[in-house]
């Protein structure tokens, strides 16, 4: 009864891969702000609003 099961450790490790999603997108397109994306994604993501700003911000095309 007080043991974690499988189930919710796979929820949990889910959920930090979807919550993670922007930053990941950043540095794989090496995009020049991939660490305020990142620092973003950590200290508003949870908000939504800000996972949605990391996320958008991410695929922003930057101009050269």
């Amino acid at each position: 009864m007080g043991s974690v099961s499988i189930f919710h450790w796979l929820v949990i490790i889910v959920f930090f891969v979807i919550y993670f999603i922007p930053s990941y997108i950043a540095y794989k397109k090496n995009h020049n702000n991939k660490v305020p994306i990142l620092l973003l994604n950590i200290f508003l993501g949870w908000t939504f609003l800000g996972w949605v700003a990391a996320l958008i911000w991410s695929f922003y095309k930057e101009r050269v």
